[in-house]
């Protein structure tokens, strides 16, 4: 069987390399936090049927459950959210909102959220999560904390959304608001035939400047944290911010090929990270 560190190193190397800096007891806790969030992915991204997959995330509504009611976890991964993370006194409300974010992504494809449902889902899969890993690292700066996971999830899970769109729409699904595509001007009733749309730039640019105010935000914040303790989410911040100036750069007209950073990038990124 894997040890955390081991899925983590698989999944996302350059973030396993530059935590084993911190603490073991707050090592193991993040890489909990982590792979839970990586393997409700690997869920929603399966092709297993809408059914099954909703039939899955209820399976971890009842882990939690047990793990908070003190009673046997079931699973591996729920036996060191036990272990690993009860210790940080991280709260059971946390884990069911990144839950309650998968459940809604599973379920059938829509043509956008509204703005309601939109911060939810940016709230559950990607501001609780660095809300939980800073509980872990920085528990003295709460307020900070709240400040630096929601300015840095924002911005990063917006990337990943305009990285994302075309290939999100191949599979029926578009994530920009809303309220962004009507006041962009966008009529097309499908995600496949919003992608083709002339108008779908002005969503995409709106979008992205509440990123970059958003990376704006947490860069400011950070600065002013501890280095060593922070270094998972200066890396996450210097991933994501990389691929934005992507396609920053090449202009939000451009939906594809989806961006990638290469290996040399990414070692550059984590050095960066590490030593500078």
């Amino acid at each position: 069987m894997l040890s955390l560190g081991d899925m983590l190193k698989r999944s996302q190397p350059s973030l396993f390399w530059c935590m084993l800096g911190i603490g073991k007891a707050q090592r193991e806790a993040v890489f909990t936090v982590f792979v839970f969030c990586s393997h409700l992915s690997g869920i929603l991204r399966s092709d297993m049927k809408i059914s099954e997959k909703v039939d899955v995330l209820k399976s971890w509504r009842e882990e939690l459950d047990n793990i908070y009611d003190k009673k046997v976890p079931a699973t591996n991964i729920g036996r060191k959210i036990y272990k690993n993370c009860i210790r940080f006194d991280l709260p059971k409300s946390a884990w069911l909102d990144i839950l309650e974010a998968a459940f809604w992504d599973a379920a059938e494809p829509s043509n956008a959220p509204d703005a309601e449902k939109f911060n939810t889902y940016v709230t559950g899969m990607a501001i609780t999560p660095l809300r939980l890993v800073l509980m872990i690292l920085n528990s003295a700066h709460p307020h900070a904390n709240q400040e630096l996971a929601k300015s840095l999830g924002q911005a990063a899970m917006i990337t990943y959304i305009l990285r994302s769109v075309k290939s999100d729409a191949m599979r029926n699904r578009i994530y920009i608001p809303a309220e962004l595509l009507e006041q962009a001007g966008v009529q097309s009733d499908t995600p496949r035939n919003m992608i083709e749309d002339k108008h779908l730039i002005y969503a995409r640019t709106e979008l992205a400047k509440t990123a970059e105010n958003g990376f704006a935000r947490a860069e400011r914040i950070i600065g002013k944290m501890n280095k060593k303790d922070m270094m998972p989410l200066r890396l996450i911040m210097n991933n994501s911010r990389s691929l934005f100036n992507i396609m920053n750069k090449r202009g939000w007209e451009i939906i594809s090929p989806k961006p990638k950073l290469s290996w040399s990038k990414r070692l550059s990124i984590l050095h960066r990270t590490l030593f500078k």
